[in-house]
């Protein structure tokens, strides 16, 4: 009786598990430990539309970090990126947002110009060093955006509110 109920219990698993396929995507973070975020991938799905478009996810928290220091995608990739202000802390305390700058840019310069640039989500206007960014959120908050990844090549990230740059900063890689 025991392994007649053993035996239905065992095939009920088999089937509850199913055959869904599962993808593994990796992306490197801070010390290169890498995390893996699972997905359910349905047939209907084209990998095509897997490699053109990449979804990276970044936390800022009340304590002026970001859960990540490194984001790899490929060059031409459509990047959809969302910043979650994962801390408790308003907009005008602590707010946050993500600026990709331009290869060369001197973070401390433009942290300094950003400083200015309150109206405009401490963004300087006109600047050339921008290749795209989020707006200002505050605790709670999320935003998203979407933009092409550049040329091959290491690009800077920062949070520009000020003072927050010289915690707040990782690498872009574009393969």
């Amino acid at each position: 009786m025991l392994s007649k109920s053993l035996l239905v219990l065992s095939t009920i698993a088999m089937i509850a598990c199913g055959d869904k396929k599962e993808k593994k995507d990796q992306m490197t973070i801070g010390n290169g430990s890498t995390s893996e975020a699972s997905t359910e991938k349905s047939s209907e799905s084209t990998s095509a539309s897997n490699e053109d478009m990449v979804e990276v996810i970044i936390e800022g928290n009340d304590q002026m970090r970001f859960n990540k220091d490194e984001i790899k995608v490929k060059a031409g990739q459509t990047v959809k990126l969302t910043l979650k202000h994962v801390g408790e802390m308003s907009k005008e305390a602590m707010g946050h947002n993500w600026v990709l700058l331009t290869q060369g840019t001197n973070i401390n310069e433009f942290g300094q110009k950003a400083v200015d640039a309150k109206d405009n989500d401490y963004i300087p206007e006109g600047s050339d060093q921008v290749i795209a960014h989020t707006k200002l959120i505050g605790g709670g908050k999320t935003t998203t955006i979407e933009f092409t990844a550049p040329e091959k090549g290491t690009y800077d990230f920062i949070c520009s509110f000020p003072g927050h740059y010289s915690l707040m900063k990782g690498k872009f890689i574009v393969e």
